[in-house]
């Protein structure tokens, strides 16, 4: 498996900022209610990688050599997807709620201080994912023999 390529994170975020952006306007547009991250949605953002890193922790041991046993190969795979996965959603999360920030900071009038809030905590948790997901990628790295 070949690691998640900058361009593609890039993208990602490039893609996921422009749709936030636009879908917040396209329902302010039509007078119905914008779309505000939930309050839990940071909080689980940050778990699934908090998650996603306990679970690579075992692969590094063994790749460093520290391990006592072997570490099952379909185990392993199954990390490296999961960290990948969350690198490639993290960076979408982040460009969707940068998009959804944006929105909410360039209106004529200014929205509450909670949704503001909750719009730039999700944005960090979402940044904090991404991190994660890339951080579990590189400890499930096989060194050259």
């Amino acid at each position: 498996m070949k690691r998640t390529r900058v361009s593609t994170l890039v993208l990602l975020g490039i893609l996921g900022t422009v749709s936030g952006a636009f879908v917040e306007t396209l329902l302010a547009s039509g007078g119905r209610a914008i779309v505000i991250p939930e309050a839990g949605l940071p909080a689980a953002l940050v778990a699934i990688a908090v998650i996603v890193i306990l679970l690579a922790v075992p692969i590094r041991r063994f790749t460093q050599g520290k391990a006592k046993g072997p570490i099952d190969p379909y185990y392993a795979t199954r990390v490296v997807m999961l960290a990948k996965a969350c690198a490639l959603s993290g960076a979408l999360l982040t460009g969707l709620a940068l998009g959804v920030t944006i929105y909410l900071l360039t209106r004529s009038a200014m929205p509450s201080a909670g949704s503001i809030g909750l719009a730039v905590s999700t944005l960090v948790a979402s940044g904090i994912l991404l991190a994660a997901g890339l951080i579990a990628e590189h400890m499930c790295i096989i060194p050259p023999a």
